[in-house]
């Protein structure tokens, strides 16, 4: 799959390369970044190279994780990172981070709402899930303003630095943006009382 690029009103949305090696490098060692993502701590200058002229357009090429650098247009400062780990045809992860210069300015939601239109509208995908540990309030926060529903706690799900820690998990729905499915959507009944 060829890499894509996306625009929101104040964001260009790209796939990372070479040039953006020394931004990924200095936003990484955030120890936010490093405590709640599954980065390598401490991130080294070889894994930002790594992961810019390796990683990430190996993950377009093979369609399996479509990774988004969130640039400010003018100058292109990064502001934040964003993929898309395609489970299924019709289902994904979605996994952010926003550089602490730039975070509390809904650009890392505001990219996310694009992306996850995009991902509707361009691949089908029917559910993006995204998860974190349980804790990462901020991630929380911008998944829930972007409009995903929080549906519970997964024990022992996530391997973060060794352990095994538990994650919310939550889902946007193409319906959740006034979007159509690929296939249709049956919700389960409301419980009543007294029934099981």
């Amino acid at each position: 799959m060829e890499p894509v690029t996306l625009t929101t009103s104040r964001l260009l949305l790209r796939t990372v390369g070479p040039q953006d090696t020394d931004a990924v490098y200095a936003a990484a060692q955030d120890p936010d970044i490093q405590r709640w993502t599954t980065i390598p701590s401490p991130y080294l200058a070889e894994h930002a190279r790594t992961f810019t002229q390796e990683l990430a357009p190996k993950g377009w090429a093979n369609g399996s994780i479509l990774t988004f650098a969130l640039f400010l247009p003018e100058g292109e400062e990064l502001v934040g990172m964003l993929s898309l780990t395609m489970h299924s045809l019709s289902m994904a992860e979605i996994g952010f981070w926003g550089t602490k210069e730039h975070r509390g300015n809904g650009y890392v939601t505001e990219a996310v709402v694009e992306v996850c239109r995009w991902a509707y509208a361009q691949l089908s995908v029917d559910r993006v899930e995204w998860r974190a540990e349980v804790g990462n309030t901020a991630s929380r926060a911008v998944a829930e303003r972007a409009g995903f529903v929080v549906e519970g706690v997964l024990r022992s799900a996530i391997i973060h630095q060794g352990v095994r820690r538990d994650s919310w998990v939550g889902a946007l729905l193409p319906s959740d943006l006034g979007l159509p499915s690929t296939a249709p959507y049956l919700p389960a009944p409301a419980s009543t009382p007294g029934t099981q």
